[in-house]
């Protein structure tokens, strides 16, 4: 499979045209319902907050570039901001009360959860996270 690229400004404004592209690249892949809705959880969290962090000094944009290898549904997502590795971050607090919690931290658990496959690499001056998606689960 060929992957489809489409590249946005950063402005959280444009968060409906980049969950347009990715479902209907995940509803021609065939992801079911379940698994496309967080798949579109976790783009949410990754657009917002490359939006919000990558470009602190101005804007920037984010390329999405997204398909299928086999039964796995692969989002990959490039900015050219500060570098960030998501992964690098704990695991948030999700046992205590809330208002005795850290603020922060919780979109990248969403992202953890909901893919089932997650990379990130810098590359060319470029954060690239790499968002896989099995086409069923292995609990299905």
């Amino acid at each position: 499979m060929e992957f489809t690229t489409a590249t946005f400004d950063a402005h959280v404004e444009l968060l409906d045209d980049v969950t347009v592209f990715i479902e209907e690249k995940a509803d021609l892949f065939g992801l079911d319902i379940k698994r496309k809705m967080g798949l579109l959880v976790a783009i949410e969290e990754a657009f917002v907050n490359v939006c919000n962090h990558a470009y602190p000094k101005g804007s920037g944009q984010v390329k999405f570039s997204c398909g299928w290898e086999g039964d796995l549904f692969v989002v990959e997502i490039a900015d050219s901001g500060k570098p960030f590795d998501m992964l690098s971050l704990p695991e948030p607090d999700t046992t205590s009360d809330i208002m005795e919690r850290e603020v922060g931290g919780l979109g990248v658990y969403f992202i953890r959860k909901f893919c089932d496959e997650i990379y990130y690499r810098r590359e060319n001056e470029n954060n690239i996270v790499r968002l896989v998606v099995r086409h069923r689960s292995g609990q299905e």
